[in-house]
């Protein structure tokens, strides 16, 4: 089913998860990427820690409902991932029926839904950067933490639960290779990744200026304590860094998927990219490594969205999705960790050390600073428009 949304986008095909097909449902393509050839070698959605299903009591008890809630997410994947840990078993559990839109972000639309009087989603994800100035328009209605059992409560902690949204999984950025063009091991932080003389081979890079920009500066040295905030010289130092490498890149990746699959099609040797693609796509036997020293780690939201036509079952599946059991099944098929920290007990031993939350790698990340990127300057520009503006003209150059 296709509606047209206020906005004028598409809305992807919604699905009845008590009918769902086992194919996925393709996202908006917004690059040359086919999503069909993402998913022979991306990870598909891992096995579900049985423990999940006891959590069916639970919501049978105090999430039971009927009717459906419209769900965002990534699509690809993703998104056949979430279906099997997530949607499938709240419809079971609760009787709801989960209805899925997909699209590479989901700002766009949910803004225009809020400009236009009419929200057909309920529950969007939202990027941290891009949170405040939402909620402030009144985009977004509060969590109602009632609906949460203790265990949920306590394994989640306050600042990842916040009155209009609660962290929805850890986003890290960071290096992945291909083992292959590395046999002997490849580059092992941002300042090697810039090094295409002792580890020769083409390089890829995403499209957010805040990442590209922290990247470029520790590849010149700067210590991850004063990366932020991206003040007038250190933006320069960082524009030169990237000269370096400009030619190195012959596709600049848009959407999440993409970097493993170039990797894969061995368009790339090396890129930055999102941890959960690429620990999903290992744990599937693809050839690649991945470096977390360095990377840019934040944080995305669920909220739910004002005016939309399920809050109620929409409270209910954030409720639900928080749980630990189903944190962790959440966590193994998307390869992003929830919030829920009791999750850990339900994950399998071998999965723990390549999540972002584990101590070893958490330590090596590098926090984007969301309160500098969305303050404005004296040009009434925020700070994230004025470096991406100057990334794109750079990229134009």
């Amino acid at each position: 089913m296709k509606r047209s949304s206020p906005s004028g986008f598409i809305r992807n095909r919604a699905v009845d998860l008590t009918k769902a097909p086992k194919a996925p449902v393709t996202g908006l393509r917004r690059s040359g990427v086919n999503r069909r050839t993402l998913l022979q070698f991306a990870a598909a959605a891992m096995s579900i820690p049985a423990i999940a299903r006891s959590t069916t009591a639970f919501a049978k008890d105090k999430l039971a409902g009927s009717g459906e809630v419209v769900v965002f997410s990534y699509g690809g994947t993703y998104t056949r991932a979430l279906r099997k840990a997530v949607f499938e078993p709240f419809t079971q559990a609760t009787g709801i029926s989960v209805l899925d839109v997909v699209a590479d972000f989901a700002e766009p639309q949910v803004r225009a839904m809020s400009e236009a009087g009419r929200v057909d989603w309920d529950i969007a994800m939202i990027d941290a950067q891009n949170y405040p100035a939402m909620d402030q328009a009144g985009m977004f209605l509060p969590i109602d933490y009632g609906l949460w059992d203790d265990e949920a409560v306590k394994g989640t902690s306050q600042d990842a639960r916040i009155k209009g949204a609660v962290v929805a999984f850890r986003s890290v950025t960071m290096v992945a290779y291909d083992q292959r063009a590395f046999p002997k091991g490849g580059p092992k932080n941002w300042e090697e990744f810039w090094d295409v003389k002792n580890f020769p081979g083409p390089r890829g890079l995403g499209p957010n200026a805040r990442h590209n920009l922290v990247f470029a500066l520790q590849a010149d040295g700067v210590s991850k304590s004063d990366l932020w905030p991206l003040i007038d010289d250190k933006l320069e130092r960082a524009f030169k860094k990237l000269d370096q490498i400009k030619l190195q890149i012959p596709k600049w990746w848009v959407a999440g998927g993409e970097p493993v699959n170039l990797l894969m099609n061995r368009e790339y040797a090396a890129t930055s990219c999102p941890d959960g693609r690429a620990i999903g796509a290992i744990r599937q036997g693809s050839p690649l490594r991945i470096v977390w020293d360095g990377g840019n780690l934040n944080y995305i939201y669920w909220t739910v969205l004002k005016g939309g036509p399920n809050s109620s079952n929409a409270q209910k599946f954030i409720a639900f999705v928080n749980r630990a059991e189903i944190a962790a099944a959440y966590t193994m098929g998307v390869g992003y960790p929830g919030p829920n920290t009791n999750q850990i007990k339900h994950l399998p031993p071998d999965l723990v050390p390549n999540l972002s939350i584990f101590d070893d790698n958490a330590s090596k990340l590098v926090l984007q600073d969301n309160a500098w990127l969305v303050a404005k300057r004296p040009d009434g520009k925020t700070n994230i428009d004025y470096i991406q503006e100057r990334w794109l003209a750079w990229r134009s150059s």
